[in-house]
């Protein structure tokens, strides 16, 4: 197994190659790099013309960049890909997201995403900010973290959780993963793995802004695409996916009626499937990981 493969199994890797529809010399992005999974099988369909821009905020990622002169590597959140699109003068054939957590991330202990291991409670994927889950609750007000765990989470008992959290902090500190779940652990509803799941995904949500990281992505990277260049786009959770349609159906993320009644004057994009792509069963049983995963594609118009 080489580095890649251990460090991040690319989930709907010849679904998202199918979809990319590559042309030879053109322009690709990808703006989740990781473990360069998709950008190495992207890079098996171009020709020495072609060009890949790769994004991850994550400076661990540079390990698995390729001895390539075609790929240009920005270690910067993908929610400014657009940005250096124009600054590089460069018109993009198709760009691929995937939004999954990588697997090293849940797998490396110190980093704190994972509830399988006893760290700090970091759960950063960009090391040079400052704010993090231990920061998160041990600052938040009550109010604000009811809101991030209902919101990010959808942890039943929200309310709750932050009336205990913001309770116990004037006692203690919480610093490491075991403090804090032992910490809450009398409020655990219904199946404890699930349950810590909803709450460490609401506060990984937090840390790294990912939902208004998308949104930014979302709304501004059609400009940087070509004419029938393509957008995949890999969820993992409800929230992602909810965005990500909605963006690509209404190019709004308003649900109200009176938003897709009036849709905007000149479309970008368009749907090219109405339903979301999914592993397939061998794929769910090879990576348990992929199980969640749904792939979405719209063609700039």
């Amino acid at each position: 197994m080489d580095s890649n493969t251990f460090y991040h199994q690319s989930v709907l890797l010849h679904e998202c190659i199918n979809q990319l529809k590559i042309i030879p010399d053109g322009n690709y992005l990808d703006a989740t790099f990781g473990g360069g999974g998709h950008s190495k099988e992207i890079l098996k369909h171009l020709s020495p013309k072609g060009k890949l821009i790769v994004f991850d905020q994550d400076e661990d990622a540079k390990r698995n960049l390729p001895n390539d002169n075609r790929v240009t590597f920005i270690q910067e959140n993908f929610r400014y890909a657009a940005r250096f699109a124009r600054l590089y003068r460069m018109k993009l054939d198709g760009v691929l997201a995937d939004l999954g957590v990588s697997s090293y991330q849940f797998d490396t202990a110190e980093r704190g995403f994972s509830i399988r291991f006893n760290a700090e409670l970091d759960m950063r994927m960009d090391n040079r900010q400052s704010l993090t889950a231990a920061k998160i609750l041990n600052t938040y007000s009550e109010k604000q973290l009811s809101t991030l765990f209902e919101q990010y989470g959808e942890v039943t008992n929200a309310k709750t959780l932050a009336k205990l959290i913001t309770s116990l902090r004037t006692k203690m500190e919480f610093k490491t993963i075991n403090e804090f779940k032992q910490a809450i652990d009398g409020l655990i509803y219904g199946n404890p793995q699930k349950y810590l799941a909803q709450v460490f995904q609401a506060l990984r949500i937090e840390v790294n802004d990912e939902l208004n990281a998308l949104k930014e992505f979302l709304a501004s990277i059609s400009t940087s695409l070509n004419t029938n260049g393509r957008l995949c786009i890999i969820t993992f959770h409800s929230l992602e996916d909810r965005l990500v349609k909605q963006w690509m159906k209404n190019e709004s993320f308003e649900q109200s009626e009176m938003q897709l009644l009036t849709k905007p004057i000149s479309k970008q994009l368009k749907q090219i499937l109405k339903k979301p792509i999914l592993p397939s069963e061998q794929e769910q049983k090879q990576n348990p990981r992929s199980r969640s995963a749904k792939l979405r594609v719209a063609e700039k118009i």
